[in-house]
């Protein structure tokens, strides 16, 4: 049905919309990032100014340790994104292919663990991760933010499972293909899409998370969320520059890896059931 310009206008305008909101706070804390000290938060708002580098220069002097914390927060945040993942692809598969009253209960299970704050959830691991001697390692953020984002990992992985045709499967059995072969020749490489969804995610959810970090890290395992938060409460007040400047340098590592996955988002499901087949039967029949 052809629209009329009247409705494609309305519509171009609700999207301008959107994409403003939603950009502008991220160019007005960039553009700060780059502003002299004074120009900030000037009345009324200068647009036009001297960019300097004097925000980033401060930042690196005043909280030499802010570079530590964003190369913990990538190592936490890779680490969780991969286990993540992996755990999410594999049990999607599980709750997908399968059926029973212990898978129903667990998927229920799943759903209801979610909706806790997760404070209600960080307060009785403490005493059991000081035990452990976990607190304050990489390690111990990695499990938590696993454990903590693989429903929705696993939620979105059955969604994409499902659309893969169990033919494919069941040819490959046939072919003698062992349940772990049939996963990573047949399944896995078709929903690629899905696996980049729910990676996208959970980078976002982890390089952002504040509460685990504060609450079971304390030096070598602090994340950038955590620096920041004490550059707001600085008891020699607040260099709003550096803040800028630090929250810029943070945005970027996340719009990289969206910018790298674009492709694979936006990819389709499958390219087609017999072109997923004909490339297991020929990595199977490579001696």
């Amino acid at each position: 049905m052809k629209r009329s310009p009247l409705h494609r206008a309305l519509r171009g305008l609700a999207f301008a919309a959107i994409f403003v909101w939603s950009l502008f706070p991220i160019l007005l804390v960039v553009a700060a990032s780059f502003k002299p000290p004074k120009d900030i938060f000037a009345v009324p708002p200068r647009v036009l100014f001297s960019p300097t580098l004097g925000n980033y220069t401060e930042l690196f002097r005043l909280w030499p340790e802010f570079s530590r914390t964003l190369w913990n927060s990538l190592l936490i945040t890779l680490g969780a994104t991969v286990l993540t993942v992996v755990a999410s692809a594999l049990a999607g598969w599980v709750y997908s292919r399968r059926r029973g009253t212990a898978l129903t209960a667990s998927a229920f299970f799943m759903v209801l663990i979610r909706m806790f704050p997760p404070i209600v959830i960080t307060l009785p691991l403490f005493p059991v991760i000081n035990m452990l001697r976990l607190n304050d390692t990489h390690l111990v953020l990695i499990i938590l933010y696993s454990a903590f984002f693989v429903s929705l990992g696993t939620w979105i992985m059955k969604a994409f499972i499902d659309q893969v045709p169990r033919e494919l499967e069941e040819a490959a059995a046939v072919d003698g293909a062992t349940l772990w072969q049939t996963l990573r020749r047949v399944v896995l490489p078709l929903v690629v899409p899905g696996m980049t969804a729910a990676a996208v995610f959970i980078f976002i959810f982890a390089w952002n998370e504040f509460l685990f970090a504060f609450v079971f890290t304390t030096a070598k395992a602090k994340t950038a969320p955590l620096i920041i938060s004490e550059m707001l409460g600085s008891v020699t007040g607040v260099d709003w520059g550096a803040v800028f400047a630090a929250a810029t340098i943070q945005l970027v590592p996340i719009i990289l890896f969206v910018t790298l996955l674009q492709r694979h988002l936006i990819a389709g499901l499958t390219t087609g059931a017999t072109k997923g087949y004909s490339c297991w039967y020929s990595a199977a029949s490579t001696p």
